[in-house]
């Protein structure tokens, strides 16, 4: 009895969490239930966590250790991306198969391979995450990419007010007070949070994704 009082427990919790934020199921495919996007405003620092002021309104308290990957986001345009990059892309499907961008992240060659393939994501409602190199790429009719992956590939449509950044390497100089980020994380069993990577946006940047 006591082990199933202490599975419902558990499994009350994970269901609060949700309710809180979005989970992230690119993320929970690895791992399911336990990995959570986190995306707001760094209100504190310190050399071990960070306290991010969350787009739902809750102040949470992110740990951070030696394997937390911390990358800028910088503000890029169409013309950065050409045949042969590495892209990622959250996006919502179209009535004729393809994709519709809400965002696109531009990765530098030293990045190339980062989360590649296609799956679900948490940035919308029926939103999926691709990852992938352009195989082709038409300006002139509706800003068009086509994002080649191991296994499988996507046409993904750019309106012209979606937004597009770089992410590159970074530090733990990125990480300031008033920075907006992206972070994902795990939580333990006794709910703490810990950052798998942190997104910060560089000189005033919202990371999109």
């Amino acid at each position: 009895m006591n082990a199933m009082l202490r599975y419902l427990i558990r499994g009350a919790s994970l269901v609060t969490l949700v309710g809180l934020f979005s989970v992230s199921w690119a993320q929970a495919q690895e791992a399911p239930g336990m990995h959570i996007g986190v995306r707001g405003e760094i209100i504190e620092v310190s050399a071990d966590w960070v306290k991010v002021h969350a787009n739902s309104g809750e102040n949470l308290t992110v740990n951070l250790n030696k394997d937390t990957r911390i990358r800028a986001v910088t503000l890029a345009n169409i013309e950065d991306i050409k045949p042969g990059s590495y892209i990622g892309s959250a996006a919502i499907p179209q009535e004729d198969g393809s994709l519709k961008a809400l965002e696109v992240h531009v990765f530098p060659p030293e990045l190339a391979g980062s989360g590649d393939g296609h799956r679900p994501f948490d940035l919308a409602k029926g939103s999926s995450m691709t990852n992938g190199s352009v195989g082709d790429l038409v300006v002139s009719n509706g800003r068009i990419l086509t994002v080649n992956y191991k296994g499988g590939q996507q046409k993904i449509l750019v309106p012209e007010d979606v937004p597009i950044v770089n992410v590159l390497p970074g530090d733990r100089s990125l990480l300031k007070v008033g920075t907006k980020i992206v972070t994902f994380v795990t939580q333990s069993a006794d709910g703490t949070l810990t950052a798998q990577s942190i997104s910060a946006g560089k000189d005033g940047v919202t990371p999109p994704m």
